[in-house]
């Protein structure tokens, strides 16, 4: 099933940015490893974009002018001609768009990446990696001229899925990560790792090695990261917000130690969150990249 969004909303200067996005779920056995594919091409919203963390991997192929990122603790960003590949980040990562993009890329589920890289997740952790770096200059060459040359959004997702079934691997491990992984996304991060261990039939130690080979951080954090993801995707921001409560609800001990993980998380106070998030809904309502991005300009 394809996904489409024709347009991203009135822009500040009064017209329309043509923003279209597509998205298709892959045939299996990569549907067991990937939440979609998708097509991006137009103007983005804003020059600059930061993602919070997010409990998953992604993969861009880039096909237009480069795009520039900064992650983790790097002062400065990088240039990204030909795509990137980032694992399951720890920190918010920033954006800066070219005045038009275009790109085909992929949303892995939190196990998802590992069958697809040569070198374990974490060694990607905040860092993320050219395309080049991951599968190598011919077969990044040979894919992007592919994509160039394919019959619009569907066929060029038909191509990426071909070229991620040709890079598919056997990875030790896979099966118990996902268990455990599926555990922590079902309930929201809230589950005990102790409980995840005992079920696991393993010992702590070997499921956090697990855990950071395959997602590229350790359970611990992993279910962090998800517990603060839900909690954000929870809230209204077009009604009055009541952060004590939203704390509680997310599991924390008070409203201190969430709003420490909030800024950690985000690089912001609950408070401009809210008003850099709304700013983006109220310029840009109903944009393709809206679900989760902030504006940084």
């Amino acid at each position: 099933m394809f996904r489409l969004a024709a347009c991203g909303g009135p822009h500040r200067q009064g017209y329309c940015d043509p923003v279209e996005y597509v998205s298709a779920v892959p045939q299996p056995p990569l549907d067991g490893l990937i939440d979609d594919l998708y097509f991006l091409e137009g103007a983005p919203p804003y020059p600059r974009l930061t993602l919070p963390p997010m409990p998953g991997s992604f993969l861009i192929v880039n096909l237009g002018e480069p795009f520039r990122i900064r992650a983790g603790e790097e002062p400065e960003a990088s240039e990204y001609a030909d795509g990137c590949v980032v694992s399951t980040p720890t920190r918010a990562i920033d954006f800066a768009y070219p005045p038009t993009t275009r790109s085909v890329g992929v949303h892995f589920q939190a196990w998802g990446l590992a069958p697809f890289v040569p070198m374990p997740a974490s060694a990607l952790c905040d860092r993320p990696v050219t395309l080049e770096q991951v599968w190598g200059r011919p077969a990044v060459t040979e894919l992007r001229q592919r994509l160039v040359a394919a019959d619009g959004p569907e066929g060029m997702m038909a191509i990426l899925e071909e070229e991620l079934g040709r890079q598919l691997r056997d990875v030790p491990g896979l099966d118990l990560v996902r268990d455990a992984a599926s555990a922590i996304v079902e309930t929201s991060g809230t589950v005990a790792i102790g409980d995840l261990t005992a079920a696991s039939g393993v010992s702590s130690t070997h499921l956090t090695q697990r855990f950071k080979e395959i997602i590229g951080v350790t359970p611990k954090r992993f279910a962090r990261t998800r517990r603060f993801a839900a909690t954000l995707f929870a809230i209204d921001f077009a009604a009055p917000i009541d952060w004590a409560d939203v704390a509680t609800r997310a599991g924390y001990f008070d409203q201190a130690h969430f709003g420490h993980d909030f800024r950690a998380f985000t690089g912001l106070t609950p408070t401009r969150y809210v008003e850099v998030r709304q700013r983006f809904l109220r310029e840009h309502p109903d944009h393709a990249l809206d679900n989760w991005s902030l504006p940084t300009d």
